[in-house]
């Protein structure tokens, strides 16, 4: 009997030792469950800002993926470099525009250039085009003829039409009563043309729409008495002994601006492209003041010309260091009201409902 108890007292002192063992281990799993349960929330927090800042990034990265891979960008004037000039030719030039627009996922920009206004804005309400740069009237024009399109600048606001008659032709703009006079309709050297022979009182004329080559050949033929033209083009007729009867530089409210304008269907793609590119096209423009001479040799490659010739035809001072100004949206005021007084524009509008700031 002796031995049978001292058997059970020794499984009786194993199942108590097993017994606290397990005890032990219970109440250890109990506070590392309450630790990690803290740890947990901890964790979790992290997790979330770990999520919402992931949550943020993916956010972001769609906001960035939802903008085309390519831009579309139209400008006036073929030229070998196929630029524009202008802060955004230089900034295109120097790769700065193409930089900024990387960092929101524009990996590529397509330049086209166009021969007038009216052709540009044609594309860009076809869809071929996002946005592009070109004289103020055919934009202006383009717009009140219903066009889905808001101006996000005005690059410039001193651009200068001349009148330029035909060798041993008329000698003053009165003398064009009666006369042939070739200008590209629908462009800002028309709306020039129009309010300066108003201006002048002649009424007896014939228009006829011409391109600047062929209405530079016709006047060489003495086809027409007259034509306008505008930058090195213009300059170079005048030192070929054409006879320069006017230009808008005497007439402040017959000058003209150039405007960017963008679809509406791209901006829906790209909401935040008016302050992306004018902070781009800004910094183009503080290169180029610290580059002048380059950007005179850049002009000259672009109009066939010499730094000095691109200088007097595209002074580096025309050019705006705001995406508008004052003056700049004054001149776009008259000029839209003459187009609508001239039914050359559809219908009136406000320019700040056209405006996008």
């Amino acid at each position: 009997m002796s031995k049978v108890y001292r058997e059970l007292q020794g499984v009786g002192a194993k199942a108590m030792r097993l017994a606290l063992i397990a005890s032990v281990v219970m109440v250890m799993l109990i506070i590392s469950a309450c630790g990690n349960s803290g740890n947990s929330g901890g964790n979790s927090s992290s997790a979330a800002g770990g999520t919402d800042t992931a949550s943020a990034t993916d956010s972001g990265n769609a906001a960035k993926s939802s903008v085309p891979a390519v831009l579309n960008y139209g400008f006036i004037g073929a030229n070998k470099l196929n630029l524009p000039g202008g802060a955004e030719g230089w900034g295109f030039y120097k790769g700065i525009i193409q930089e900024e627009l990387k960092k929101y996922g524009v990996t590529e920009v397509k330049l086209t250039s166009f021969p007038n206004g009216p052709d540009q804005t044609e594309s860009l309400i076809s869809g071929r085009l996002d946005f592009g740069s070109l004289g103020d009237t055919p934009a202006i024009i383009a717009y009140a003829g219903g066009a889905k399109t808001r101006i996000i600048g005005q690059g410039s606001a001193h651009t200068v039409g001349y009148l330029i008659a035909k060798k041993d032709g008329p000698k003053t703009v009165k003398d064009l009563e009666g006369k042939t006079i070739a200008t590209q309709k629908g462009s800002f050297m028309h709306r020039y043309l129009v309010g300066l022979l108003k201006e002048e009182g002649v009424t007896d004329y014939k228009l006829v729409h011409m391109l600047i080559p062929d209405a530079t050949a016709a006047l060489a033929r003495g086809d027409i008495d007259a034509t306008t033209n505008n930058g090195v083009l213009a300059l170079k007729q005048i030192a070929a002994g054409y006879p320069l009867l006017d230009d808008s530089s005497k007439h402040p409210n017959l000058l003209g601006s150039s405007v960017t304008v963008v679809s509406e269907d791209y901006l829906a793609k790209f909401p935040d492209f008016a302050k992306v590119w004018n902070e781009a096209r800004e910094k183009a423009l503080a290169d180029l003041k610290q580059h002048e001479d380059e950007y005179y040799q850049f002009l000259a490659e672009i109009g066939d010309t010499t730094p000095e010739i691109a200088k007097q035809a595209n002074p580096i001072s025309d050019l705006k260091d705001t995406a508008f100004s004052d003056d700049g949206l004054a001149l776009l005021e008259g000029t839209k009201n003459f187009l609508v007084e001239e039914k050359l524009a559809k219908k009136d509008f406000k320019i700040s409902d056209w405006q996008l700031k």
